[in-house]
């Protein structure tokens, strides 16, 4: 009898290293984002709690009103590594182009709806009539920037398309840096108070897409890719990132039906809700940065006409997924007693967050193939089926979350069906996997 090898086939060890060099980087990028918020957070709150109240508000409707639009990311990295995988990298820059036309055309019109509508929209989000000046305020002079946050979507995915999650990483870090700087800067040093920071926040991004605008036409002229907008190329990167947007309104809509439950409950239940809710973000930022290789690994062989590579590649991530999501529900276990202290010193919180941990630590596994599978499709451009498998999760999680103040069991019941929602997009992204719909190889799908 053989002994078992012990160390992993090169085939093994070769996707090992593309997903480190791949995902970290991605993790580090992702991260950096919502360090933007924190860090206007930090700043404006020395000014007075109306302000800070503004910020919360107008920072909730930026962040949805981008989020929404990620598609330009994924969809983009897709398309572009399949050219990439196809050897066609003059096509592939010329993909990301029209996907970066695409974002400015939904900027400008995303401007043009908020700067008229900031007051309501405020006003329809609830904020008190101390905050609401402040929070208009912010909100109208932060729209000027959402041009440049679609561009940084879309550039993002044309340069994790070519296989690069460096140079993602040093625009976000070099973005946070100077994003503080002007916050400081502008709110205390020039007086401009929440203004100011929101001035500070549009500079620091329209920086950031010109880095990477610089970026992108370089490549374009070594390649000799046209940099014109080209109609049909816009409508076919819109048209691909439909289903996309239909699955990231369902995501939406689960996290909002979710809240909107927890604040039903009480305000302990709602405030460890939303520690939980962090933790669970945190989390997914490890476990989507997987997925980020994924969708650029797949789509480049898939793009080469490597069948056989792109499934070995999936198995390869799956795995990934599960030992992630492994070492990260321990880490939630092991660490609760350090990190709970920092969110809360109220004991009624406390005694509401702990089982609502335990249950996201259990489930981190399950999280963990959610994310790759999910991943794996998106780098297939497997979009429609992504948007139609979250119709279904979206209709039987809504009525069982609601029924949660009925059923009993407080926030922990209300995590249990957010373990159901995973499991259940477990399920339809194991069957369309196991299936093998999603290989189609080619340079375009």
């Amino acid at each position: 009898m053989t002994e078992a090898p012990t160390t992993p086939p090169p085939s093994r060890r070769r996707h090992d290293r593309e997903i480190i060099a791949l995902a970290v980087p991605a993790f580090g990028a992702l991260v950096a984002e919502p360090l933007f918020v924190m860090f206007d957070s930090a700043v404006v709150g020395h000014l007075g709690t109306p302000q800070l109240a503004g910020l919360g508000v107008a920072a909730a409707l930026l962040t949805t009103a981008v989020s929404i639009f990620v598609f330009l990311a994924y969809a983009t990295t897709a398309a572009v590594a399949r050219r990439v995988g196809a050897g066609d990298l003059p096509a592939a820059i010329r993909q990301g182009m029209d996907g970066i036309w695409l974002a400015l055309l939904l900027g400008a019109a995303v401007v043009a709806v908020t700067l008229p509508t900031a007051p309501w929209l405020v006003q329809a989000f609830g904020a008190s009539d101390t905050a609401a000046p402040y929070a208009t305020t912010y909100l109208r002079i932060s729209s000027l920037g959402i041009p440049a946050m679609l561009v940084v979507l879309a550039a993002t995915g044309v340069l994790r398309g070519l296989q690069d999650t460096r140079t993602p990483l040093y625009v976000a870090v070099g973005g946070f840096a100077a994003n503080g700087i002007l916050n400081v800067t502008l709110v205390y040093g020039a007086g401009l108070g929440i203004a100011g920071s929101a001035w500070g926040t549009v500079i620091a991004q329209v920086a950031m897409a010109l880095v990477y605008l610089v970026v992108v036409v370089r490549g374009a002229r070594r390649h000799g890719a046209s940099l014109r907008p080209d109609a049909a190329g816009i409508r076919t990167s819109a048209h691909a990132g439909v289903p996309l947007l239909v699955r990231t309104l369902s995501l939406r809509a689960i996290l909002m039906i979710a809240t909107a439950v927890a604040a039903r409950l009480g305000d302990t239940d709602i405030a460890a809700h939303q520690i939980v809710l962090s933790l669970w973000s945190l989390a997914s930022f490890a476990l989507d940065a997987i997925a980020i290789a994924g969708q650029a690994i797949i789509g480049r062989y898939l793009g080469a006409n490597d069948a056989d590579g792109a499934r070995e590649a999936c198995r390869r991530m799956v795995q990934w997924g599960i030992v992630s999501g492994l070492a990260i529900g321990v880490l939630i276990v092991v660490a609760r007693p350090l990190f709970i202290p920092l969110f809360t010193s109220d004991p009624a919180v406390r005694d509401t967050l702990v089982p609502a941990l335990l249950v996201i630590a259990l489930t981190q596994p399950i999280a963990g193939v959610v994310y790759i599978l999910d991943g794996v499709l998106m780098g297939a451009g497997d979009g429609r089926y992504l948007a139609w498998a979250m119709l279904p999760t979206l209709a039987i999680f809504a009525p069982v979350a609601l029924l949660v103040p009925v059923i009993g069991g407080g926030l922990t019941t209300l995590w249990w069906t957010m373990a159901l929602m995973m499991a259940i997009r477990l399920v339809t992204l194991w069957l369309r996997t196991r299936s093998g719909r999603w290989i189609v190889t080619g340079a375009t799908r």
